[in-house]
């Protein structure tokens, strides 16, 4: 196992499943668990504080509301740490107040955070950090870093073909 996704609740899982999907792209394997800085605290020290041990090089931690997982998390571990801030069901913020939860650490522990429901962003910084000290790895980020360059060309190139099919809208000179 290299990387751990942690979640408040199992209701993250939808957002959650994301950085799972990008993690079996990449063929990075993964723990995923539904652990809570509220509600089970001693569990999760438990689980992180062992996390080294088991191979778990990064960690993943996403919550919604006070968000205070990824930073209760970050407190038990010298591992990178990445932050998930959830928009809850129930929320009356948007995410929002998981966000700054979640971005403001005190300084000294750190907490890498992504957008709000970025879970895949958060698993693909992980694949960057395990990317530093793996070549095959670090290659697959650039394939599929150029994956990406090349959809945006196919779809600049259907639109400049619209375009000029039409003759309308502003043509690119």
């Amino acid at each position: 196992m290299r990387v751990a996704i942690l979640m408040g609740s199992d209701s993250d899982l939808p957002i959650m499943e994301k950085a799972a999907d990008i993690l079996d792209e990449f063929g990075v394997a993964y723990e995923l668990r539904v652990a809570s800085a509220h509600r089970t605290p001693d569990a999760v020290r438990e689980y992180v504080r062992s996390a080294a041990d088991r191979g778990i090089a990064c960690l993943i931690a996403a919550a919604g509301g006070a968000a205070h997982l990824a930073g209760a998390v970050a407190a038990q571990t010298t591992l990178p740490v990445i932050g998930v801030p959830i928009a809850g069901a129930g929320g009356t913020l948007g995410g929002l107040d998981a966000l700054l939860s979640t971005v403001n650490m005190p300084e000294g522990v750190p907490v890498a955070t992504v957008a709000i429901n970025g879970a895949a962003n958060a698993a693909l910084l992980a694949v960057s950090i395990l990317a530093t000290g793996d070549g095959e790895l670090r290659g697959k980020l650039v394939a599929y870093r150029e994956g990406l360059a090349a959809r945006v060309a196919v779809k600049d190139s259907r639109l400049q073909a619209k375009l000029q099919a039409g003759k309308g809208g502003m043509a690119s000179s």
